[in-house]
């Protein structure tokens, strides 16, 4: 067998359907669409997903299991422990003095204290959440790490 050998087998290449051409053509009258109904109108496309008006399979079925509440998720504004090396010693660190230098941005931010980095100071920091290395980086220069 060779490639200018090769042909379709009988009957795979079918010619186009053309409709409304009259009756003789087979397709004419109803152009294959039967009589009335919802898709033998002009411009009816159903979704594949549609039932007819019926209550949908992804409605009808019952929901199980966890489901993610975007709204109820909490965010925080990271802030790293070499960053608080721009207070001075023995300050108090809160959000309000974190957002007055400028390392946050966003105004009611919740704040979480990473441990990335070192810390040259004995610092107090407040903020809502702390990492355990911060904790341990915090509390072993002598400071404190309170969670608001």
């Amino acid at each position: 067998m060779k490639l200018n050998e090769l042909k379709p087998a009988p009957g795979s290449n079918r010619n186009r359907k053309r409709v409304g051409r009259g009756r003789g053509s087979g397709y004419g009258g109803t152009c294959g669409r039967g009589h009335k109904g919802q898709k033998s109108r002009s411009g009816s496309s159903i979704p594949a997903w549609f039932e007819g008006g019926q209550m949908p399979l992804v409605r009808r079925v019952p929901k199980r299991g966890p489901r993610r509440i975007a709204h109820k998720r909490l965010e925080y504004d990271v802030v790293n422990i070499k960053t608080l090396n721009l207070f001075e010693d023995e300050v108090e660190v809160n959000p309000e003095r974190l957002r007055e230098i400028g390392i946050i941005k966003r105004k009611n931010a919740l704040i979480k204290i990473l441990g990335d980095g070192e810390l040259d100071k004995r610092l107090n920091v407040r903020a809502h959440r702390f990492s355990k290395s911060a904790i341990e980086k915090i509390e072993a220069k002598g400071g404190t790490a309170e969670v608001i």
